[in-house]
């Protein structure tokens, strides 16, 4: 059903069905970019901050933007695909065509919007629009906050259906508020993710498996406390629930930094243009800095190439000047390319990594660590 109730004041909607509260989607996105991979260290100075400012923006559209609202969530139990098969149509063409506009406006569209804002991350990248992307990204760290919320994943979103009202709130706001100390986490490295689709798909899928988990911690809590408020509620709901929400907000950063860095690589890998330098007056090839550095055994080399058919070579030498490996001798057409030398056996010391292409030649030094 869709989440409308006319007694309540926008704002207060905003509130009680904003998935996660400001507090969570703000500690979610700004996890993210800690796991970004080092050829994205470019965008760690900012993109905390943004991400994380910003992280609630889609939850204040819902005042002026009708459209917004069937974005954050989905009643999964409605769709029949979802009660026969456990599954969901992979397109918002074919769900449309399956369901109807009227039926998703009503039951959400949260993973469909969710890919979709993807996609246009993929094209602002694609522009070099870093600004415009920053701010999508913010969005898309909400909606995957959303797909890592249970109870934007079901129907029985508020407790409605099991004499719980108020659940949504006293879960998502008022627990994770008062235990916002302890929501820390470590950090994963993100991974290009081949299928965005099913990756985005699959997330949801398992988090709707703690939707019972959520309610069942509700009404022992309530047990105990007598109560659906005050301290001893709230520290027998966290005491249930802590551990597995900590994890899913753990896997909603891990899922956007990992999104955002496949958006990235599926536009090309651009990297942002020098104020004031025109995009035709840039050097056709870049060689970027290795990592990690120093290294003991593999190093990562990227090379930006930034016109087709050029002649590209990139080789190591050692202090003396002697080439000790040939990584790259070929020609290339536009694109970000990453080599890996393997320094396993060699003695520890600096070395210089040379690019030699056809209109320009680059050193950069390396150290390999013993």
């Amino acid at each position: 059903m869709k989440k409308l109730f006319y007694s309540l004041s926008l704002v207060a909607l905003c509130l009680i069905f904003s998935s996660w509260g400001s507090t969570g989607h703000r500690i979610i996105n700004q996890h993210a970019p800690a796991s970004f991979p080092a050829i994205l260290n470019f965008l760690k100075a900012t993109w905390p901050t943004i991400l994380s400012e910003h992280a609630s923006d889609a939850d204040y559209r819902k005042q002026d933007d009708p459209t917004e609202g069937p974005k954050h969530y989905i009643d999964v139990e409605n769709f029949s695909t979802f009660i026969q098969h456990g599954t969901l149509p992979m397109s918002y063409d074919s769900a449309l065509a399956m369901f109807g506009y009227y039926f998703l406006d009503n039951n959400g569209n949260l993973p469909w919007a969710t890919v979709i804002t993807v996609d246009t991350l993929k094209r602002c990248f694609q522009r070099h629009n870093f600004t415009k992307a920053s701010l999508v990204a913010a969005d898309l760290g909400h909606y995957v906050g959303d797909g890592h919320q249970p109870l934007h994943i079901t129907q029985n979103y508020d407790g409605q259906e099991t004499g719980q009202d108020g659940i949504h709130s006293r879960y998502e706001t008022h627990m994770v508020g008062s235990y916002q100390n302890l929501l820390t986490y470590a950090d994963d490295s993100a991974f290009l993710i081949p299928d965005v689709p099913g990756y985005v798909f699959s997330y949801i899928y398992e988090d709707h498996k703690y939707v019972d988990s959520v309610l069942i911690a509700d009404q022992y809590a309530t047990s105990i406390a007598g109560t659906t408020s005050g301290s001893e509620y709230y520290t027998e709901l966290w005491n249930k629930t802590g551990n597995f929400t900590i994890q899913m907000m753990r896997n909603a950063s891990y899922a956007l930094s990992s999104l955002i860095y496949t958006a990235w690589v599926q536009a090309g890998s651009p990297l942002p243009w020098p104020d004031g330098i025109d995009e035709n007056t840039r050097s056709t090839t870049r060689l970027i800095q290795n990592y990690p550095n120093p290294f003991r055994g593999i190093t990562n080399i990227p090379v930006e190439v930034n016109k087709n058919n050029t002649m590209v070579t990139v080789t190591v030498m050692d202090a003396m000047g002697n080439v000790k490996e040939t990584l790259l001798d070929r020609k290339m057409t536009t694109g970000l390319y990453e080599m890996e030398w393997d320094a396993t056996g060699f003695p520890g010391g600096m070395y210089y990594v040379v690019m030699k292409a056809d209109d320009s030649v680059q050193t950069m030094k390396v150290m390999v660590i013993r």
